[in-house]
Order: C-alpha cells, then structure tokens, then sequence
C-alpha cells in the first residue's frame, strides 16, 4: 500500500469548496485536467488559511502533490483543508479532493498536497499572523 493510501480513507480537515466537475474542465478523453484541479485546491486552501491569518494570504509553495485517480466530468467534488501548522507568517495547510461520481457512486480521494501560505499585508510584503479571538 502507498503511503498516500488509506485502509478505510476518509477525509481530514474542514468541508472548504464543493463543485461540479463541468465539461469545459476536460481533456478529450473527459477527464478533468490536473491544473484546473490544482487551481481549485488553491482557492479552498487560501480561504481557509484567509480565515486562520484574518487577512490576505498568497501562496508561496506546493508540495507532496499526488493524483490517486482521474476525475471524470460530472463528478461532484469536494475541497477538504486542514492546517497543520502555523508559523510567524506563514501556514502550511494540508488540502484535499474528494470525487462523488454520479455515474459509479463512488466516494474516492482524488489527490491531495500541502499548501504554505504567508500572510501579507494591503501592499504584497509579509506580516505576522494575527491569531484569532
């Protein structure tokens, strides 16, 4: 079994994102291209780590990314965030995707990474993160 693997997976962290995966989103061979994807676990994950800084956050890295399966149009998809730590500045957040395929009924992990995020202030430069009350 691969490490990314579960026994019984289930996902870890907070609902942040859930959509439809559309045909505009597919290669020929309709699956959903991996840099769409990818985009969208951006987007949960800077919500998430948004609310944890209380303020503007940009992506700085991306690591440990693996897709387990591909995601067919139609799937409904869903954005787990988790953060897992939080530094002076930056916080780095695990997300992942989950596939409910319509067609199969299939609840599956899809693929996941670790976001760090830094938190910035109205003119792009770092600041510290503010907890919250």
């Amino acid at each position: 079994m691969k490490e990314y693997e579960q026994e019984d997976p289930i996902p870890q962290g907070d609902l942040a994102l859930q959509l439809t995966a559309l045909p505009r989103e597919t290669n020929g061979f309709g699956d959903i291209y991996g840099g769409w994807l990818v985009s969208q676990m951006d987007l949960a994950g800077t919500a998430m780590a948004s609310r944890v800084a209380s303020g503007r956050v940009a992506t700085v890295s991306i690591d440990r990314m693996a897709f387990m399966v591909p995601v067919a149009v139609g799937a409904q998809l869903s954005f787990y965030t988790q953060t897992l730590d939080v530094g002076r500045s930056s916080i780095r957040m695990l997300v992942e995707v989950w596939s409910d395929d319509p067609v199969s009924s299939e609840w599956r992990k899809v693929t996941e990474a670790v976001f760090v995020f830094v938190a910035i202030d109205s003119t792009g430069r770092t600041r510290s993160v503010t907890p919250r009350r």
